[in-house]
């Protein structure tokens, strides 16, 4: 049973022979009931707090919950931004070594093409020296007969005639 102030004002008790003093009893009543009052409005404005604080703890919970939901969800679309640039990365690591063994192999194929056109250079300035060399020594052979002119000429020396033809064909 609970005891309102009321309950305490209006409290009635029996006066005996010797009883209590009537006033003191009243008073002393009177004071209790502005006390237990006082301690009612108290726990009122305690109850109404913590009914806010638990308004705001549940409003926390929620935030809370909240702020979980949106930490795992952008945990995950970080995973996945990582999991995107490294397909991402690998992908361009890769496709540079494609790009740069296609050049290796290009630039290893106008290797062999140069060097072989440096042995087909090589071999013509060989024969064009041959050919000068076998230029020059007709011409040094005829400038030898032409430094020793024969004596005169007779019609015993036609035969030396055709020996000077076969001379010029080496020439040639």
């Amino acid at each position: 049973m609970k005891i309102t102030p009321l309950d305490i004002q209006h409290k009635v008790f029996d006066a005996g022979f010797r009883g209590y003093d009537k006033k003191q009893v009243d008073q002393f009543l009177e004071e209790i009931a502005e006390s237990i009052e006082e301690l009612t409005r108290e726990n009122l404005v305690f109850k109404e707090k913590l009914s806010g604080k638990d308004d705001e703890l549940s409003q926390l919970r929620r935030a809370e919950s909240t702020l979980t939901s949106t930490l795992i969800s952008t945990q995950s679309f970080v995973d996945q931004l990582k999991r995107g640039a490294q397909r991402d990365a690998d992908l361009i690591v890769k496709e540079a070594e494609l790009k740069a063994e296609e050049i290796l192999a290009q630039s290893r194929s106008e290797l062999v093409e140069m060097r072989r056109t440096i042995s087909d250079l090589r071999r013509q300035r060989a024969l064009v020296l041959e050919r000068l060399r076998s230029t020059l020594s007709s011409f040094h052979r005829l400038l030898e007969v032409e430094d020793h002119p024969e004596p005169s000429f007779d019609e015993d020396d036609s035969a030396d005639l055709e020996v000077e033809p076969a001379s010029r064909r080496e020439a040639g």
